[in-house]
């Protein structure tokens, strides 16, 4: 293999994996694996256009785990409505752009739902959500016509993005298309938040009891917070569908933790640097690409994809962590 003269000695006696992979792409052997730095770097863009997508998603979850502090699980269940609604739709003979609204508008409907449940029946945010959700899979099974999938061909439609087309130079691009939806989004939200109306919901979420003293409604703060979260939720998982090329009744399982995973990281590692509001959002989105980078990675190494589940669940596990161990580090410090 190929070695690099490097400007200082490297003491390869350290790593007694000896893993000189970015010194050349050639394939090496890992403990009997065989990467290959190009496959990865070939994967990236991929894991990028997925990362932008879901990012989207992560800040539906930001509006309701962050803004609004309420746990909200039917993400799992509007995550595949979007998808489902926008691609019967266009299946049908409907507009791509009228299709991706009325997913957006089912998503909204979906978290009205959970709304209504939390504040007309007294339900818990948490189990209004699983409900909504549990509700949804049949929901989404009726859309789809009782199958549990349906595909959409890039060749017959004219899909907004494409994993075809993740290393095109051009307008084509998911990763292109997807920046700039993210950026109307953000720009979108950064504005109605900064309006009365948004100034309630995030009144609300800071303190209900406070608010209601002020006159907000916090009832209906809550239920416009699930619909807005949702129905970005439902625009993701469209654009999802287009770029996989097919909807799943089952592609939004797990979706909660992606997203849980994104806001988690950013506020982690861009906490103390973002304070704007439309910052915080991009930082939710960077961190959703750093999560699907960092699945990219360890699949490149080798892990069994099914173990894809667990490995999400810990890595949210650790950030949650990280926090905690470095309020307990400057405590033992402050102690001693």
């Amino acid at each position: 293999m190929r070695q690099q003269h490097f400007l200082f000695p490297v003491p390869w006696a350290l790593f007694p994996l000896s893993i000189p992979f970015y010194c050349s792409t050639e394939p090496y052997q890992l403990g009997g694996i065989t990467l290959n730095l190009t496959s990865l770097l070939n994967a990236l863009p991929g894991a990028v256009a997925q990362g932008l997508i879901w990012g989207i998603m992560a800040i539906g979850v930001y509006i309701t785990y962050k803004v609004l502090d309420l746990a909200d699980l039917t993400v799992d269940g509007s995550m595949a409505t979007g998808g489902a609604v926008c691609v019967m739709l266009m299946l049908n003979g409907a507009n791509v752009w009228l299709a991706l609204v009325c997913a957006m508008i089912a998503g909204m409907l979906a978290g009205l739902m959970t709304g209504v449940f939390h504040t007309a029946m007294g339900i818990p945010p948490i189990l209004a959500g699983i409900l909504t959700q549990l509700s949804l899979y049949s929901i989404n099974l009726a859309i789809m016509g009782f199958k549990a999938n349906q595909g959409i061909n890039v060749n017959k439609y004219p899909l907004i993005v494409s994993q075809r087309n993740v290393r095109a130079v051009g307008l084509e691009n998911p990763i292109v298309i997807s920046l700039l939806i993210l950026a109307v989004v953000i720009g979108l939200l950064y504005w109605f938040f900064g309006t009365e109306l948004g100034s309630s919901l995030r009144a609300t979420g800071a303190n209900a009891a406070m608010s209601r003293a002020q006159g907000i409604n916090t009832n209906r703060a809550k239920i416009l917070g699930l619909m807005i979260s949702n129905g970005i939720v439902a625009l993701s998982s469209a654009m999802l569908s287009h770029y996989q090329g097919f909807v799943d009744v089952n592609m939004g399982r797990g979706a909660i933790v992606i997203g849980l995973a994104a806001v988690i990281i950013s506020d982690v590692i861009f906490g103390k640097l973002f304070r704007n509001f439309a910052l915080k959002l991009t930082g939710v989105a960077i961190g959703a690409v750093l999560y699907y980078i960092v699945i990219q990675i360890v699949l490149w190494l080798g892990l069994n994809t099914n173990l894809l589940k667990l490995l999400s669940a810990l890595i949210v596990a650790v950030f949650l962590a990280v926090p905690y161990w470095k309020a307990n580090m400057k405590g033992g410090r402050g102690h001693a």
